[in-house]
């Protein structure tokens, strides 16, 4: 979801920079577009690292003795961290 943001924000800054030229007098629309980019690559950025961070996983291999056979057994556990949020 921050990716998407991350995306609208810069697109909507982009649209404010380069495609209104209309002039108010109590705020500049070219640096509202130029910090609204800003933020956009931020959030963006931010969501490629939490997206990243989220899918991993870790693998655990055991080794014992079977008691009745003498035989070694190994378990292999895989486990994942997914944080994803419904």
């Amino acid at each position: 979801m921050s990716i998407g943001t991350g995306v609208v924000l810069f697109v909507i800054g982009a649209i404010l920079v380069f495609a209104v030229n209309v002039e108010v007098e109590f705020v500049n629309l070219d640096m509202v577009g130029y910090i609204l980019m800003g933020a956009g690559v931020v959030v963006f950025l931010i969501g490629i690292v939490l997206l990243a961070r989220r899918r991993r996983t870790e693998a655990v291999t055991r080794t014992s003795v079977d008691p009745a056979t003498g035989e070694p057994l190994s378990r292999r556990t895989v486990s994942s961290t997914n944080d994803d949020v419904i």
